[in-house]
């Protein structure tokens, strides 16, 4: 998100601008050259942008263009490979609208596929190991089986090999009959592989393998039939480093092939493990969902249904739900799609989808979350999203376009391993040539060739970013950070300030009561109450803060009268509003009775009289008596910016309510947190001078970093003018009015807990509405994209350091393919270090 300028409207032409998006599930892939060769031949069809990623074995194509499902399978099929659609998404047609998807399309998830497994496309029958890649339970069996067998026979093969005093008579034919099924049967996945691309004019890992192992099984037959060494008696010494002079019969090397063959199955049998591992916190995050739901018939008015005071319900799987479905929601249930609360109270558990340990409290009214758990009462809920809508199903698409895109550092990867086979091919000849031609012996100079063939397979260059990119964005999910993009993990390196909305990000974002001064002689409490009865009535925010306010102060062991009020509480009657000055009601405590002198605004009785809550002038208006005591709160609580209300009966002020909207607890240490990071805070918001600075100065931001009274169009000039002056701007918002800007930030990050506009507009969501996340959200960030620069320096480190000690003759071939297995296994396990951050 680093540049967000449109492009010139001459630019944007009708095919330009994106009509479609097609999820892909590709096998066959076993390395960075695959991705490469996938990509270009999807990339040469026109209207098609596609980015493909080897540990999901996805592709997720932008269309430009019309194109047909069959012309994309048919465009990875030249490369090599089979292809099925798992999802079609047409970018104009309605949230939720998915009637564009083909009929053979998989409508599930493109990442559940990829990580429980999928099937060939139609007609296709895939052969047992063919695919030694996927990180799927089935294929993981076949790696094991494999490997555990040539580990097995490999046994005898190296001790017979390499141990003079072990080789009896006719010892090598029993190496040979040891060696052909791990070099035939063991290896086959590689030969399948290396033969497919050949068919296609490519060249991936898999030959490079392959033709190692080829060339060690055939020279070792060539001597054995036809060069002497099957002579009956014959003895072998083994050396750790190639030797260039040999005399004798030729060298066999059955051990070699069976060797490389054994550590590159098991180096990828681990890791294929690790990377199931990988995916797990995604995984886990697609199974929250309810599978079943208890939906409620309704009668031909749409109400709920009742028999002997129940609700009729019927059984149904979640996913046939429909908005405004009404269902049922049982304690210790799992809510089965996101709705609002039509009848019931409880607690609901968010722990697991928001990462927040505390139950949030529901009732009729409120919104909830599919996924999360009832831990209580029993709900009636209505439906409001549904199917891909779902907040699960948005957050699961959200990482999966993020473990399927690419970092900018990936893309030289690409580059690089798309031409780095053939050019290992070229030395591994240009070596056995050269060592041929400087006089040395050909088992040595064969030696030295298969070596720079085995050590140069690029594997862990392939692994590098996605693995990396699958654990920590799968970590953030578990976290309730949504990271849109790899790219964004870019942005977040380079940022060094960080813009924060004040209104539902660093506050609570709804007014609460801070404190009542009570005029002399009256009871704060019960001046909070009598406002609080006649808040109540009233829709005003405001009002609704005063209302809950004095909810917390009632007795919780008074009775209950036979009517359902509680005795000796405050109702009011009588209710009048004043629109922008107050509210007035009649207030006397229940089942007390009703004094005549409570209609006018003298003291009537102690059980009934006449309140006004409202503005300080407009009780001066309604001509009570103000005391000073009241006066100076008022103006001390405007002048700090918060909000003051007075309440006042029987011809006098009685107290004022002063009101503010609250800053969050957690919110001075998320700014402490973000300053370690090495992030300058500024504190943006539309309100008063006075209420910013009371804000900054709660959580530490210095009063100069404050700007104040900006209107909703003017925060993205802000942003853009702190940008100019060659900062880095990061900007976290939860409103409407912080949309602009945070599309215009180099990185934007949304409170979950805000708009949907403004999470579109961001490149990180923060699904917790808590502050705090917005620094793990940056340095998960910046953790991710370390590992990633990690593992390319690894792969390339090792490559680089490796062929030339091969070409040199220095490297025995067992030993580079020990090297080379373990260098994917090092690569997929520094990854997974990324589980335990944040």
């Amino acid at each position: 998100m680093t540049d967000r300028t449109p492009p010139a409207p001459e630019q944007q032409d009708e095919h330009s601008l994106p009509l479609g998006e097609v999820d892909l599930a590709i096998s066959g892939m076993t390395c960075a050259s695959c991705v490469a060769r996938v990509e270009k031949k999807l990339g040469a069809v026109e209207g098609v942008e596609a980015t493909v990623n080897l540990p999901l074995e996805t592709a997720h194509v932008v269309l430009t263009a019309p194109v047909t499902d069959d012309a994309l399978v048919q465009a990875v099929s030249r490369a090599g490979y089979t292809a099925r659609v798992t999802g079609r998404r047409s970018t104009d047609a309605p949230a939720g609208d998915h009637t564009s998807a083909p009929e053979h399309a998989d409508t599930h998830d493109p990442t559940e596929h990829a990580l429980s497994g999928h099937s060939m496309a139609e007609g296709h029958q895939m052969v047992e190991g063919e695919d030694t890649s996927a990180p799927t339970p089935d294929r993981g069996a076949d790696l094991r089986r494999r490997f555990l067998v040539s580990a097995v026979l490999a046994v005898p093969v190296v001790l017979l090999s390499m141990v003079p005093v072990l080789q009896f008579p006719g010892w090598q034919w029993v190496v040979a009959a040891l060696s052909l099924p791990v070099v035939v049967w063991g290896a086959w996945p590689f030969h399948a592989a290396a033969f497919r691309a050949a068919r296609h004019g490519a060249s991936t890992m898999d030959t490079l393998v392959s033709i190692g192992v080829i060339a060690a099984t055939a020279w070792s037959l060539w001597a054995l039939l036809l060069g002497g060494a099957g002579e009956i008696g014959m003895q072998m010494e083994f050396s750790l480093l190639p030797s260039r002079e040999h005399t004798g019969p030729p060298e066999l090397y059955f051990e070699v092939a069976v060797v490389v063959t054994t550590f590159l199955l098991g180096g990828r049998w681990a890791e294929h493990r690790s990377r199931r591992r990988a995916g797990d916190a995604l995984r886990s995050l697609l199974e929250l969902g309810a599978k079943d739901a208890e939906r409620v018939l309704t009668d031909d008015d749409g109400a709920p249904r009742r028999e002997n005071g129940r609700f009729v319900t019927e059984s149904v799987d979640a996913s046939d739900l429909r908005v405004d479905d009404l269902f049922t929601v049982r304690p210790g249930a799992t809510v089965a799609t996101d709705g609002v609360v039509v009848e019931g109270t409880s607690a609901l558990d968010t722990s697991l989808l928001t990462g927040e340990p505390v139950p949030v409290d529901v009732s009729p009214g409120s919104d909830v979350t599919g996924a999360t758990v009832n831990t209580s009462g029993h709900l009636l809920v209505r439906a409001t999203r549904v199917g891909d809508e779902t907040t699960l199903a948005r957050i699961g698409r959200l990482v999966t376009q993020a473990q399927t895109g690419k970092a900018p550092v990936q893309r030289l990867a690409d580059r690089i391993s798309a031409v780095f086979v053939p050019i290992v091919l070229g030395i591994a000849v240009l070596t056995l040539v050269g060592w041929l031609l400087d006089g040395a012996d050909t088992a040595f100079a064969f030696t030295a060739a298969v070596a720079v063939l085995i050590i140069a397979c690029p594997c862990a260059l392939g692994l590098a970013t996605p693995t990396a990119l699958l654990v920590g964005t799968g970590r953030g999910a578990q976290l309730g950070i949504l990271i849109k993009g790899p790219e964004v993990l870019e942005s977040t390196r380079r940022v060094d300030t960080i813009v924060l909305d004040k209104t539902g990000t660093v506050t609570a974002g709804e007014m609460a009561l801070e404190s009542v001064v009570p005029a002399p002689g009256t009871d704060a409490d019960d001046a909070l109450a009598h406002a609080g009865a006649v808040e109540a009535l009233s829709e005003h925010p405001i009002a609704q803060a005063v209302a809950a306010a004095a909810e917390t102060t009632a007795d919780p062991t008074a009775q209950t009268g036979g009517d359902g009020v509680t005795i000796g509480s405050l109702q009011a009657f009588d209710f009048t509003s004043t629109p922008g000055g107050g509210v007035e009601a009649v207030v006397r405590q229940a089942h007390s009775g009703l004094s005549p002198a409570s209609t006018g605004l003298g003291t009537g009785s102690l059980n009934a009289r006449r309140v006004v809550v409202g503005r300080l002038s407009l009780l001066e208006a309604d001509g009570l008596t103000v005391p000073p005591e009241i006066h100076d709160a008022v103006a001390e609580a405007e002048q700090s910016g918060a909000t003051a209300v007075v309440v006042g009966w029987g011809g006098a002020a009685r107290a004022a309510l002063v009101l503010r909207d609250a800053v969050k607890e957690t919110s001075a240490e998320a700014v402490a947190q973000l300053r370690d990071l090495g992030l300058h805070p500024i504190l943006l918001t539309g309100d008063s001078e006075a209420a910013a600075r009371t804000a900054a100065r709660a959580v530490g931001i210095d009063e100069s970093d404050v700007i104040a009274r900006v209107l909703p169009e003017d925060k993205a000039d802000v942003v853009a003018r702190l940008r100019s002056e060659g900062k880095t701007v990061a900007m976290v918002g939860d409103g409407v009015n912080d949309a602009a800007a945070l599309a215009g930030a180099d990185l934007g990050l949304a409170m979950g807990t805000g708009t949907d506009v403004a999470i579109e507009a961001s490149d990180i969501t923060l699904v917790r509405g808590d502050l705090r996340s917005a620094a793990t959200a940056i340095q998960l960030s910046r953790d991710t994209l370390r590992v990633i620069k990690q593992n390319l320096f690894w792969a390339f480190a090792y490559n680089v350091a490796a062929i030339p000690l091969a070409a040199a003759g220095l490297l025995n071939p067992m030993i580079a393919g020990a090297a080379m297995a373990l260098s994917s296994v090092i690569v997929v396990g520094n990854s997974l270090r990324l589980r335990r951050a944040g």
